[in-house]
């Protein structure tokens, strides 16, 4: 073969190398799982609730997108119904009901999902999930900030960025949820009576560490102050308000 067609091969190699990369990102960006500000979405459900299971389901698939965090909160409202749920808290149930005006919802109810504090859906209904996740990034597109935590030896790191240019620079609250990634529970009673029932992302425990006043700022936390007896990992939410606009969050799924 003569130099000029083997220039000639190269050269058509490198463009169809080139066009499948491109062809990979754009089909990437289509897919949603691309960089930028995560949704979160927190699901308030009881294992006492029979509507419940198929959200629990769907949490744990929803989990393993790159745009999403995904958070379990167990509620206690369900309990007298004969089954008292074994990882529910009030403080949750108060939570839901705070954000029943934030979010326009007629009234609390499982299996809820609340998504960046500002969008409430059905928590079995993707489509209406992936509405109101559409829906909460268009209202806070101007106000998200920039958040990470990372894990140093004995120290976890949460840093919060600047406000954007323009955006408000109201205070906001830094919570952090310890969370139990997976746990199987045995329903003796009540209306999932006979079930064992997975839940994912489970909130043990949330915690303020810090007041976000618009400006950058980093807080270091020993990791053993931290350690819930179940909990696996954890997450940050910088939010406004008691139950208002989520504006930032990051997760630490591995200690």
């Amino acid at each position: 073969m003569r130099n000029t067609e083997r220039c000639a091969d190269l050269k058509r190699g490198a463009v169809f190398a080139l066009t499948l990369i491109l062809a990979a990102t754009i089909q990437t960006a289509a897919s949603g799982a691309i960089a930028g500000p995560k949704a979160v979405l927190e699901l308030f459900t009881s294992q006492g609730c029979s509507s419940c299971p198929p959200a629990d389901r769907l949490l744990g698939k929803l989990i393993s997108r790159d745009d999403i965090i995904a958070l379990s909160l167990p509620v206690d409202y369900w309990d007298y119904l004969g089954w008292k749920d074994t990882l529910a808290s009030a403080e949750y149930t108060r939570r839901q009901q705070d954000y029943r005006a934030s979010t326009g919802a007629p009234h609390v109810y499982t299996p809820q999902i609340v998504v960046n504090g500002v969008a409430h859906a059905v928590g079995s209904r993707l489509s209406e999930i992936n509405s109101a996740i559409n829906k909460s990034r268009k209202k806070l597109s101007n106000m998200m900030v920039p958040v990470r935590m990372w894990a140093d030896k004995d120290t976890i790191y949460v840093e919060a960025g600047a406000a954007p240019s323009g955006a408000s620079k109201n205070s906001a609250t830094l919570w952090l949820a310890l969370i139990t990634k997976s746990k199987s529970v045995a329903i003796h009673r009540g209306e999932n009576s006979g079930r064992n029932i997975t839940y994912y992302n489970v909130v043990r425990q949330m915690t303020p560490i810090g007041e976000w006043n618009g400006k950058k700022m980093v807080i270091k936390l020993p990791k053993d102050h931290l350690m819930h007896e179940e909990s696996d990992g954890c997450t940050v939410l910088l939010q406004k308000g008691k139950a208002g606009p989520i504006i930032g969050a990051a997760e630490l799924r591995n200690w």
